[in-house]
């Protein structure tokens, strides 16, 4: 059996007369930049994830940018990040002229480590980036503890996490901003780049909306040097469908997570840890081996297609080589990257599909391992 990372296309034809009908809305309305359908899913984002304010930008590592510069983050200063997370977390940073401080993460959630944060706040340090990585939230409660104690905004990167509860509930508004994406492989995605920020703070939000639009908040009035990083309506439009379905297909993403944890516990597989305070959205299936790429080759001669997140830590990427962190500076960042793999799951997944995945597995590591 052919199991696919993730059927893209699956979501388009089970909502294709809804989807057709609301791009051909748009495109019959004659506004094709901000507009009714870019303002409606704005206010049905915000209600979805308890927050007051989102605010919709072209695409997700802008919206991290823009958050991070809105909340005050300028060059010279210093963000904290995990020592494990995708580029684009650091490249957020680093692209306002300011500098990532690595905080490494813990080895069973793949999270920020609370108890490493409070040795890397300097004077300089201006936000906190807690990733909620593969949709499982990061332990908040301890960062904002500290963040509050060190009067340090937190911006959460919650690229992973639509849908993702802690403490019952949903992420979205816990720090001063989260940022999101949009990308078509996410749990709720359009069908190209698309990304928005959602914040509690009436400021934080009057900024973004100014900072997205070349810094103007008045038509040719422009009281920054803002961006041009506007969510298009016709993803709008798309996402405001999707949105409808977003629970029924997180549900179905811990069903077949459930039965990976149940049905490989004995494989000799290190399985992704979920603390009980919160519930993940399941973004992606993370196990590790140190015989991953044996694994990976084994589960590709079987048709099953597997993904790495991520291979290469952010302080061994060339783009960063500047910061001079090399080998062994965050060991934990490094085992993972030589030996997570991320396992097909997704809602258009099939019962089928799943055990064919669990057998596969079991059959290469041997049962037990």
């Amino acid at each position: 059996m052919n199991v696919p990372f993730l059927d893209l296309k699956a979501s388009y034809f089970a909502l294709q007369p809804e989807i057709d009908a609301a791009v051909a809305r748009v495109l019959g309305s004659g506004w094709y930049i901000g507009g009714v359908e870019v303002e409606a899913f704005e206010r049905e984002f915000a209600g979805y994830v308890d927050a007051e304010h989102c605010v919709g930008v072209a695409n997700g590592l802008e919206a991290l940018q823009l958050a991070l510069l809105a909340v005050g983050v300028t060059p010279g200063s210093e963000v904290v990040v995990p020592s494990h997370t995708f580029i684009a977390t650091w490249l957020a940073v680093t692209q306002l002229g300011a500098t990532p401080v690595p905080v490494e993460v813990r080895a069973d959630t793949y999270q920020l480590d609370e108890s490493l944060l409070a040795a890397a706040i300097t004077p300089r340090c201006k936000a906190i980036v807690p990733v909620h990585l593969y949709g499982t939230p990061a332990e908040m409660d301890a960062i904002l503890e500290l963040a509050s104690a060190h009067r340090i905004p937190i911006v959460e990167d919650a690229a992973q996490a639509h849908g993702a509860r802690y403490r019952g509930r949903r992420i979205g508004s816990h720090g001063k901003a989260v940022s999101w994406s949009f990308y078509p492989g996410k749990n709720l995605g359009a069908f190209g780049d698309a990304g928005a920020i959602t914040t509690d703070d009436d400021g934080v939000a009057a900024h973004l909306r100014s900072l997205r639009n070349y810094g103007s908040a008045v038509r040719y009035v422009h009281d920054e040097r803002g961006f041009n990083s506007r969510l298009d309506p016709i993803q709008a439009a798309i996402l405001r469908v999707k949105l409808r379905h977003l629970d029924a297909w997180n549900e179905r993403r811990r069903v077949i997570a459930s039965r990976y944890l149940d049905e490989l516990s004995d494989t000799g597989l290190i399985l992704p840890a979920v603390p009980a305070t919160v519930e993940s959205s399941w973004h992606l299936f993370p196990v590790r081996h140190q015989r991953r790429d044996a694994l990976r080759e084994a589960l590709g001669s079987k048709k099953i297609e597997t993904l790495i997140h991520y291979p290469i830590p952010s302080h061994l990427q060339r783009a960063y080589s500047d910061l001079g962190l090399g080998p062994g500076s965050f060991p934990i960042a490094e085992t993972i990257g030589s030996t997570v793999l991320s396992l097909p799951i997704g809602p258009a997944m099939t019962d089928e599909q799943a055990a064919c995945v669990i057998d596969a597995v079991r059959t290469s590591l041997g049962a037990g391992g």
